[in-house]
């Protein structure tokens, strides 16, 4: 793609939200994201990209983050700069397409809206199968262990849930992901039988 092809296709993409800053960079604002398009200074290559979150967000993370650029985020990477987490796409201009760049962009533009989400999932996830493992080890069943949920709640342990609508929703968030994983969780090789 010539310059002038990626400039067509940001405008024809994003319209005016689309602005060229100078002959190399072009920022696509909206509400919802910030997009950048900056050539190399040789315009050899193409790098994309869109702020995340700040750096202090993604640090306790950063292991999960590593991962994900390992495993999932495909052509796409995350990366810290400025006290930001960007996600970032870099191409050789002269192999880039139209489609590749659209493809890049919805990648870039999935890693913005689901934000570090995925990575504090895959925490509780960790957390949760802990949770299992113990309950199992003490022969709890796992209508026992929602029950000593449900309690940890009740008694603030698990933080201030009492305040509105957030306190149940993330109690049943709990509860489906116990749910789900109870017969996934099996114990360690040689660790006692419990319940299951």
């Amino acid at each position: 793609m010539t310059p002038q092809d990626i400039a067509q296709t940001l405008n024809a993409r994003f319209g005016d939200a689309c602005s060229q800053e100078a002959d190399q960079v072009w920022q696509i604002d909206q509400p919802e994201f910030r997009l950048l398009a900056i050539l190399s200074e040789d315009q050899s290559w193409l790098r994309l990209l869109v702020p995340i979150v700040p750096a202090a967000e993604a640090r306790p993370l950063i292991n999960q983050v590593l991962e994900a650029n390992f495993e999932t985020t495909q052509m796409t990477r995350y990366a810290l700069h400025d006290d930001v987490l960007w996600g970032v796409y870099q191409q050789e201009r002269d192999s880039l397409s139209a489609d590749r760049l659209h493809r890049a962009i919805d990648q870039l533009l999935s890693m913005k809206q689901a934000g570090v989400e995925p990575f504090f999932n895959t925490i509780l996830e960790t957390q949760l199968r802990q949770i299992i493992i113990a309950a199992k080890l003490q022969g709890q069943s796992m209508e026992t262990t929602l029950q000593t949920i449900d309690r940890f709640y009740a008694e603030g342990m698990m933080g201030d849930m009492q305040n509105g609508s957030y306190g149940e929703k993330a109690l049943e968030a709990w509860r489906a992901q116990l749910a789900r994983l109870w017969p996934e969780v099996e114990l360690p090789e040689g660790v006692g039988n419990g319940q299951s």
